[in-house]
C-alpha cells in the first residue's frame, strides 16, 4: 500500500515538472515596461490622482479662501448670543460659503480667464495653467496675511529671505495666512461679545438687586439678546462687516 502511494506520488511530480516546462514564465508573457508605458496605465493613474484631489478641496477652500474667517465670526456670534445650536452649524456653513464665493469670485475669475481658458484652448501647458493660476491666491492671501506671521514661518522654514512676493513658498504662505485669520476673526468677535456681555451684566445685577439668585440670569438675557441682535439687523451688519473686511 504504501509503495503504490509513493509510485502514484512520484507520477504526479513528474508531471507537474513536465507541465511547468511547456508553460513558460509568468514574467515572460507580462511586459510590465509595457504596461506602463501603455496610453491606459497612464489615463488610470491620472484618474486616481484626480479623484484623491477632489477630496482635498474642502482642505483647500480652507486654507486658502475667507472661510475661515468668515465661519469663526460666525460661529463667535452664536456662542455671544448663547442660542446653543441656533442656527445650525449646517446653516452657518452654508451661509459661509455662499460669502466666500462673493468674496473670492474676482480671484477665481482671474484665474479662470488666464489660466483655465488658455489651458482648454491648448494655449498653454498643464504646468504653465497651474503656475499662471497660483498667482491670483497668493495675491489675495498676501493681502489678508501679516508681515510679522509671515516673517515668522520664513525663519522656521530655514530658506534664504524673500526679496519679492513672488519669492514666497506657497508652503510657507497658507499657514501665515491661516493664523493671520485666526488672529482676524478673534479681534472681530471680541467686538461682537462687547454689547451682548453688557446685557448680561445688566441683568445680572437687576436679578441680583431684586433678590432672585436662584434665576439663571442666562435665561432672562437670552430674550434681550435676541431682540437687541433683531433690532440692529444683526445678520445684515455682520455680513456687511464680514465682506468690507477683506476690501
Amino acid at each position: 500500500m504504501r509503495k503504490t502511494f509513493g509510485l502514484a506520488l512520484v507520477s504526479f511530480l513528474l508531471q507537474g515538472v513536465v507541465l511547468a516546462q511547456k508553460i513558460a514564465p509568468l514574467t515572460d508573457q507580462i511586459n510590465f515596461s509595457q504596461i506602463v508605458s501603455s496610453p491606459q496605465f497612464s489615463n488610470s493613474i491620472q484618474l486616481v490622482i484626480s479623484l484623491s484631489l477632489i477630496s482635498l478641496v474642502p482642505f483647500f477652500l480652507i486654507s486658502i479662501s475667507s472661510f475661515l474667517r468668515i465661519i469663526i465670526v460666525l460661529s463667535l456670534i452664536r456662542t455671544a448670543i448663547g442660542t446653543q445650536q441656533v442656527p445650525p452649524n449646517t446653516i452657518l456653513i452654508s451661509l459661509a460659503i455662499f460669502m466666500t464665493l462673493f468674496v473670492m469670485s474676482p480671484v477665481w475669475t482671474e484665474i479662470n480667464t488666464k489660466a483655465v481658458v488658455p489651458y482648454n484652448q491648448g494655449q498653454i501647458s498643464q504646468a504653465k495653467a497651474l503656475e499662471i493660476g497660483a498667482v491670483p491666491i497668493q495675491k489675495f492671501m498676501l493681502k489678508q496675511t501679516r508681515e510679522k506671521d509671515l516673517a515668522l514661518f520664513v525663519q522656521f522654514s530655514k530658506i534664504p529671505k524673500p526679496k519679492t512676493a513672488d519669492d514666497i513658498p506657497i508652503y510657507v504662505l497658507i499657514p501665515s495666512f491661516m493664523i493671520s485669520e485666526l488672529k482676524t476673526a478673534f479681534q472681530m468677535g471680541f467686538l461682537l461679545f462687547i454689547p451682548f456681555i453688557i446685557i448680561d451684566l445688566t441683568v445680572a445685577n437687576i436679578l441680583l438687586s431684586l433678590g432672585m439668585f436662584m434665576l439663571s440670569p442666562v435665561m432672562v438675557s437670552l430674550p434681550f439678546k435676541i431682540l437687541l441682535f433683531v433690532l440692529v439687523d444683526g445678520w445684515n451688519l455682520i455680513a456687511r462687516g464680514l465682506l468690507l473686511s477683506f476690501k
